[in-house]
């Protein structure tokens, strides 16, 4: 998307949340942090002369998506949101589908496991209820403390990756489950294919509720609502 508003010659400010130690560069201006909930973001809209704003947000960074709804409609600016597509369970698949983080720890309740939990850093705390499985951890960043789940394991990799690295990766640490958000696209499939083929299942947690807004799927489909 950054690449595609550059490439228009257009004016645009690319904003991380700030989670990850080294963000990815882009072509265009990069701000770092949060914005300071509906208030502080409303502000930040005015004070920039912001006309347009592209929620290209995680599916799951739900809050963000709530607040940007709001300050675009206090401020009367357009808003669109550039959301992947949700996976859908195929042949070959079993799936658990449970709402929440919460339901997910209680459907792992049950005799000691060996568990992908494809999840990021920042839901790992609620599965400390469930002490008992063997958690393997995908993190971008190496953990700086210790962490909440007594028996872990952490690969620290960045993304895309593909089925033959991520069937390797569950073969070898013994997986038995993954249990992965539903982000949908096409950067994090991998594990979900791989558990497809290696015959796991997976408890696939479904997206958090956002207000309703405009929702595109392609970057094309931005730009065309950008040049409307």
């Amino acid at each position: 998307m950054a690449q595609a508003i550059a490439g228009a010659g257009l004016a645009g400010v690319y904003s991380y949340a700030g989670r990850t130690e080294t963000p990815m560069g882009q072509p265009i201006h990069m701000r770092v942090g949060g914005f300071g909930g509906v208030d502080g973001l409303q502000s930040y809209l005015a004070a920039q002369a912001i006309t347009h704003v592209i929620d290209a947000t995680h599916p799951f960074a739900a809050q963000m998506s709530r607040n940007a709804v709001a300050a675009c409609a206090a401020e009367s600016v357009p808003l669109i949101a550039l959301e992947r597509a949700p996976w859908v369970a195929g042949d070959g698949d079993t799936w658990t589908l449970v709402p929440d983080i919460p339901a997910a720890v209680a459907a792992l309740a049950g005799p000691a496991k060996r568990v992908f939990l494809a999840i990021g850093r920042q839901h790992l705390e609620p599965f400390a209820a469930q002490p008992q499985h063997h958690y393997l951890l995908r993190l971008v960043d190496a953990p700086t403390g210790p962490l909440p789940l007594p028996l872990a394991d952490v690969v620290v990799a960045r993304g895309p990756f593909d089925l033959a690295s991520d069937s390797a990766i569950l073969r070898d640490h013994g997986t038995e489950l993954v249990v992965a958000k539903n982000a949908g696209g096409k950067g994090a499939v991998a594990k979900i294919a791989a558990a497809r083929a290696l015959g796991l299942p997976v408890v696939m947690i479904d997206r958090p509720r956002v207000p309703t807004r405009k929702v595109v799927r392609s970057v094309a489909d931005v730009m065309a609502w950008l040049n409307g």
